[in-house]
């Protein structure tokens, strides 16, 4: 039964699901983590993506990317592009299920919550101040970041023998933590194509007590943002051989 795609579809399922959760529980009306703030928010989603890997090892992917832009990474420096539809796929499914359990799990707390972009926000990421240039290289840079310090985390260059097994998902727990907190203020830090889109069709088909519209005008952003740091950091990565 275990296999790579049910890897990615599982591990970006469990990541979504603590990662909203942590915004649900911070952003609904009447949750007790409501009003708890940034840092509570961007420590979860370390601890979401820490246990989303794992969660992606226990069910077959030894890659466990979870993300498109990691795997898209991961083509550019090996000449390898076969993962990348199926496991993009897997991770927008799990993405999206995921959300659908966050709305579950939440579903007394909607109807008593009036801020219709507070709904909004716990599914997918939305710019501090809106201004598509400064959006769009604020998700290329972090991006950026986080792909070119995973390849250095992971790189014989920098470990001779890599890191020690089983260490790397707390490496990576940590990089996002810290993308978070630095480079996470002015757009959410998406990251992540699956991790935006998939909820974001969650909100669009849900019934959500009293939602507006899932705001696709901005939707490229952390779509094609990820993917050119990503791609960016991929090609580096290619060319210094790590």
């Amino acid at each position: 039964m275990r296999s790579p795609m049910l890897g990615e579809f599982m591990g970006t399922l469990v990541m979504i699901l603590l990662g909203d959760g942590v915004v649900a529980g911070v952003l609904l009306k009447r949750s007790k983590a409501e009003n708890s703030g940034w840092l509570v928010i961007t420590t979860a989603w370390a601890f979401a993506v820490l246990c989303g890997i794992f969660t992606a090892l226990l069910f077959g992917s030894s890659d466990a990317h979870l993300n498109p832009a990691i795997t898209l990474a991961a083509a550019i420096q090996r000449h390898d592009f076969s993962k990348l539809l199926p496991y993009a796929a897997a991770q927008i499914a799990g993405a999206f299920c995921g959300a659908v359990l966050v709305w579950l799990f939440y579903l007394s707390h909607w109807s008593i919550t009036e801020d219709a972009d507070a709904k909004r926000g716990v599914f997918c990421t939305s710019p501090a101040i809106r201004n598509y240039p400064a959006n769009l290289f604020s998700e290329c840079v972090a991006t950026f970041v986080l792909v070119l310090v995973i390849g250095a985390m992971s790189s014989k260059l920098v470990l001779s023998s890599g890191a020690p097994a089983g260490f790397g998902p707390y490496l990576v727990s940590c990089l996002i933590w810290g993308i978070g907190l630095s480079l996470g203020g002015t757009t959410g830090y998406a990251l992540n194509p699956a991790r935006d889109l998939g909820p974001r069709i969650a909100h669009a088909v849900l019934p959500i007590a009293g939602k507006s519209h899932s705001d696709w005008a901005y939707a490229w952003v952390p779509i094609l943002g990820p993917a050119i740091g990503a791609s960016a950091a991929g090609f580096v990565l290619y060319l210094i051989g790590a």
